[in-house]
């Protein structure tokens, strides 16, 4: 199996020549199996130029067949997905998976929506590839008899999956929008509302599914991790905004015997200066612990990673 990553990041495209080295398109990833199966994960702006990639390398041995998964339904996921050129060839066949929002009508609707007249020139109904919607729960399923899939529930203002990619005996795991779990009952007996085991039930909740987090990602041969924050700035001003720090990042992946963690999702302000520094530090502190053998990197545009 071998991951390339076509955009690592967040929030909202930032080209420009200071985010050339690692990248300025949003999330997408592409999968490729031993068998030459494709599956993406996340219709970012990146998937323009897989797309691209796909139309002139694919199409010479046929139609294109694919699995697109979608962890959640925020622009910067799936803002790419218009600008996709496989879409638009007869013959192709695209499978799109990820959740909605309780209330949403459908995946599809949502994909249609920024497809309307309003915001693009061309209509859903108007794409000439045969596209379908399944709706994702966390579930553990086989998507081929090769390969198999786990949806997980990760921690973002909106419903968001993780996944946990098996084939070629190997383990790839998206995590990403995601920051940990936490006790949303954690007062103090002088606050008007404080409800004592209210705030036992709430930790217990936490730690419940932040283990569940670590059992995700557990023994993955490559995690990619949101990581887009500084434990500094987390704590001080992003908390409850759906994406982690890093030193959390690196701790998890470590406690989970994880044997690659891509640093992924990186913030719309950091220049590649920064983000080299970043990784730098990322991997000075890993190199610390001599308990472990884990590689600790930046995700960039373009890498591939064989698994």
């Amino acid at each position: 199996m071998k991951v390339r990553f076509w955009g690592v990041r967040g929030s909202i495209p930032t080209p420009g020549p200071d985010t050339v080295k690692y990248g300025g398109n949003t999330t997408c990833i592409e999968v490729r199996t031993d068998d030459g199966r494709i599956i993406i994960v996340g219709a970012g702006s990146g998937i323009r130029a897989l797309g691209n990639e796909l139309a002139a390398t694919e199409l010479k041995k046929g139609p294109i067949n694919l699995d697109l998964f979608i962890s959640h339904t925020h622009w910067d996921h799936i803002q790419g997905f218009p600008f996709f050129t496989p879409i638009f060839i007869p013959g192709n066949k695209i499978r799109v998976h990820g959740p909605v929002n309780i209330g949403d009508e459908g995946l599809d609707k949502i994909f249609s929506l920024q497809m309307s007249h309003n915001y693009f020139p061309l209509r859903a109904d108007e794409l000439a590839a045969e596209i379908t919607y399944e709706v994702l729960t966390e579930k553990v399923f086989q998507l081929y008899d090769d390969v198999k899939v786990t949806a997980k529930m990760l921690n973002h203002p909106i419903i968001d999956l993780g996944y946990r990619i098996e084939a070629d005996g190997a383990v790839v795991v998206t995590c990403y929008d995601h920051e940990p779990f936490r006790n949303l009952f954690d007062g103090s007996p002088e606050d008007d509302d404080y409800d004592e085991f209210a705030k036992k039930e709430g930790e217990k909740a936490a730690t419940f599914s932040n283990m569940k987090i670590m059992e995700f990602i557990a023994g993955a041969d490559l995690v990619i991790y949101d990581a887009q924050y500084t434990n500094q700035e987390y704590w001080s001003s992003r908390l409850g905004w759906g994406h982690s720090p890093m030193e959390l990042v690196l701790q998890n992946s470590i406690k989970a015997g994880v044997k690659r963690v891509a640093l992924f999702h990186h913030d719309p302000t950091r220049n590649d200066a920064e983000l080299g520094r970043l990784e730098r530090l990322a991997q000075r502190r890993v190199a610390q612990i001599k308990s472990h053998s884990i590689e600790v990197f930046m995700a960039r545009e373009g890498l591939e990673v064989q698994l």
